[in-house]
């Protein structure tokens, strides 16, 4: 999940980078990428990912196997 939210900033990095936009000094094309390799890093770290709690590790065994 984390991994598509960095891909969504990213995105809206590279667009406004592409068409020059000037949205202030806060939010900067360079800005916006260094929130995206920080929420990269999160999903990479494990953060966000699937868990046993809903459902997300399989192979385990148990029911969820057919034969």
């Amino acid at each position: 999940m984390l991994a598509l939210v960095a891909a969504a900033i990213f995105a809206l990095a590279l667009l406004l980078d592409l068409v020059e936009a000037n949205v202030g000094d806060a939010l900067t094309p360079q800005t916006l990428m260094f929130v995206g390799l920080f929420f990269l890093a999160l999903h990479l770290g494990g953060l966000g990912g699937a868990s046993p709690v809903n459902g997300g590790w399989r192979g385990r065994g148990g029911t969820s196997r057919r034969r």
